[in-house]
């Protein structure tokens, strides 16, 4: 009966010390995460603010004199109407995320699924071009789209995007994951490699699938290199090229700098928040693959 006490106590003990660390990391957390947070309180706070409180000490977190309708205002229907260059970035990405997409998945499950001969030989010429630089094909590009013509147009800049090496390798590795019976028994039903694709494979790996795609909506919001090269006109201008016009012209005005920023970054936010789930099933499903 004593013993029982005994590894009874050291049980509770045990459990205790394991409360406190976890609160105690939970606190590291909560602070780290606020520490993180704050640059984006500041400009948020900043954008809401009249010029002159900007570099107020102590540092005003909530406002005391607002002018946000001002700022805001300016920043979306003033000299450079961000209104247009978002639905241009919003253009852009949504429609170059639907085709790597579907190219990826495409590409994907036919070098993990279908067998045709130097298949492997030719994924490994494929997986080779991921290590060449960018860098290295813009003038080639370049040259290659002015003798096109699609040179200085969205179609150009979307086409850019839409072929992806590390997504056809991403989701490859997830469609491996799903096990042959499930296609050797969708053949013996009479589906062809097509329909296996689209009501077998694709939804088993669909997070990973939904993972992929906000990825590449991230990458193609926030991409500034392609639009500086490959686009000219200003009414043809991706949300990133129009910050850096913006803060040049607007350089000494950090409220509007600052309205500028939180209205670049928010799409960004609400794609997050809504396929966060999707991002957690994707590692999950990955952590279980096989």
């Amino acid at each position: 009966m004593g013993e029982l006490l005994t590894k009874g106590g050291y049980g509770m003990r045990k459990h205790r010390r394991m409360n406190i660390k976890k609160i105690i990391s939970t606190m590291i957390l909560f602070f780290c995460s606020i520490a993180f947070l704050l640059p984006f309180i500041w400009m948020l706070s900043t954008s809401l603010k009249i010029e002159t409180d900007v570099f107020k000490y102590p540092i005003e977190w909530i406002p005391t004199r607002w002018n946000a309708i001002s700022n805001y205002q300016e920043v979306w229907f003033g000299e450079y109407p961000f209104y247009l260059y978002y639905w241009n970035s919003i253009k852009v990405a949504v429609l170059t995320t639907t085709v790597s997409v579907i190219v990826s998945s495409l590409a994907a499950y036919g070098f993990s699924k279908v067998k045709f001969p130097a298949g492997a030989w030719l994924f490994i010429i494929v997986l080779a071009t991921y290590m060449v630089p960018p860098q290295a094909s813009l003038v080639p590009q370049f040259i290659l789209f002015r003798y096109l013509g699609i040179f200085d147009t969205h179609f150009g800049l979307i086409l850019l995007g839409s072929f992806s090496v590390l997504g056809t390798f991403m989701l490859r590795q997830f469609f491996l994951g799903i096990h042959d019976d499930f296609i050797d028994a969708a053949k013996i039903d009479g589906a062809g490699h097509w329909r296996i694709f689209w009501r077998i494979a694709l939804p088993i790996v669909r997070p990973a699938v939904a993972t992929y795609a906000i990825l590449r909506f991230i990458w193609t919001w926030n991409d500034y290199q392609n639009p500086l090269i490959f686009l000219r006109t200003d009414a043809l201008y991706t949300i990133q090229l129009a910050m850096q016009k913006f803060t040049t012209i607007n350089g000494s005005f950090y409220t509007l700098i600052m309205a500028a920023a939180v209205s670049a970054i928010l799409p960004l936010l609400i794609v997050f928040i809504l396929g966060q789930k999707h991002v957690i099933d994707g590692i999950a499903l990955g952590g279980v693959k096989g």
